[in-house]
């Protein structure tokens, strides 16, 4: 069992069943780890690195009550799901390309009834120009891509006034440039980049203000936007 209380340690209390919730999809992911790619971080690790990582966000301020989320390349859940634990006044929707990680991803919402999410199977590009175009407060994304490639990735969804939250470590300073390029093609601006102050490591979010509405050609067709990054 993870302990839980380092994430309390570092200013977020975990009340009620969450702990509990949070535990019952640790050992899902662990079990599902052993047969598929989740992740390679340690188990040691998991609390800080995916836990805390993910949850720390909710220290900030940066996701209004009652919010629209969607996590681009959700992966092994990752902001995703924990955000859904932590706060089910939020409605989280967790898209993943990959068929064995979406259906990892439904079981462990099924199994843990948690009515406040859904589960996209497909590339971000498509979905992104389809009924979920511009429907979200925020879009989030953690260890996917580089700023310039997450902002075409994350932007589109995001509705004018909301933004996206980009999960990054040290070397997000060197992607700024082609990020801030890119994000105003699409209709935003860089906002605040804040440390999620874990210990020991370096992990930064940056946000990026929906001020516009996209341009309706981005995202470009799936694969382009990494073979043509905006911003170069």
């Amino acid at each position: 069992m993870l302990d839980w209380s380092v994430i309390s340690d570092l200013g977020l209390a975990l009340s009620g069943e969450i702990p509990e919730k949070l535990q019952v999809y640790h050992a899902m992911l662990m079990d599902a780890n052993a047969v598929m790619d989740l992740t390679n971080v340690p188990e040691e690790e998991m609390a800080i690195r995916h836990y805390a990582d993910s949850l720390l966000v909710l220290k900030h301020g940066l996701i209004r009550q009652n919010a629209k989320l969607i996590d681009v390349g959700s992966g092994a859940g990752f902001p995703g799901l924990p955000l859904a634990i932590a706060r089910n006044d939020l409605k989280v929707t967790l898209l993943e390309s990959k068929v064995k990680r979406c259906q990892f991803l439904q079981f462990v919402a099924d199994a843990l009834q948690l009515s406040n999410v859904t589960v996209l199977c497909g590339r971000a590009e498509d979905f992104a120009r389809g009924a979920h175009r511009e429907r979200y407060d925020v879009a989030v994304a953690r260890a996917v891509a580089p700023l310039n490639l997450l902002a075409e990735y994350l932007l589109p969804y995001v509705k004018v006034g909301g933004q996206a939250l980009c999960w990054k470590g040290p070397a997000v300073t060197e992607e700024m440039a082609a990020g801030s390029k890119a994000a105003e093609v699409l209709g935003g601006t860089m906002g605040d980049l804040m440390n999620l102050n874990i210990p020991e490591r370096t992990h930064l979010i940056q946000v990026i203000k929906k001020t516009d509405s996209t341009p309706k050609k981005y995202p470009r067709k799936a694969g382009t936007p990494a073979k043509e990054p905006l911003g170069q």
